[in-house]
């Protein structure tokens, strides 16, 4: 029977701890799920829209929230190495894309959370509470702007997943090296 490295040990760790997987998988569902949140608004009468956004910013808090436990999680527990038959170009892009991953994931939330302080709208995180808004003075013209920046940043953050899906395929099913089951407590990485 096949023996699964839940990477709790440092000799031959090949797959990702299983906070880690946690962590990953909550934060992918959240992401897709807050994508959708803001794509239904486009032809939602103004009272759904609203209700739509207000979800949208509390899970955009729960990401930041994720991202930010996951950032403390990995200083404990390092990510596996990248297989030895990846080509540099695909180690350099790995890296760069999960660079890129954590400035959007920290900075979409912070960025959606600054516009909504600007524009003086509160987060309410799906009715349990307020979160405050930053203590800036109210600007619309500013939160317009950085509203715009949010929405293409969300657009560059989608890019981003399909590319980093389409390379878990290729890894698991061209390349056969189980680069999908490293981030799964399953299968044969």
């Amino acid at each position: 029977m096949e023996r699964i490295d839940h990477g709790l040990g440092t000799q031959g760790k090949r797959r990702y701890s299983l906070g880690a997987m946690l962590f990953h998988w909550l934060t992918a569902i959240a992401v897709i799920w807050n994508w959708r949140l803001a794509e239904s608004t486009e032809n939602a009468s103004r009272e759904q829209a609203m209700a739509l956004m207000a979800d949208h910013k509390a899970l955009g808090i729960t990401i930041l929230v994720l991202t930010i436990g996951r950032l403390l999680w990995r200083l404990r527990h390092p990510w596996p190495p990248l297989p030895a038959n990846y080509a540099a170009w695909e180690k350099a892009l790995a890296r760069f894309t999960h660079v890129l991953f954590y400035v959007l994931l920290i900075a979409l939330p912070l960025g959606g959370w600054l516009a909504t302080s600007l524009a003086g709208q509160p987060v309410d995180f799906f009715g349990l509470f307020t979160i405050p808004n930053f203590p800036v003075s109210i600007n619309k013209n500013l939160a317009g702007s950085i509203f715009e920046i949010h929405a293409t940043a969300g657009k560059a953050m989608l890019l981003l997943v399909v590319l980093h899906v389409v390379g878990a395929l290729k890894h698991t099913f061209l390349d056969r090296d189980g680069g999908l089951f490293r981030m799964l407590p399953f299968g044969r990485v």
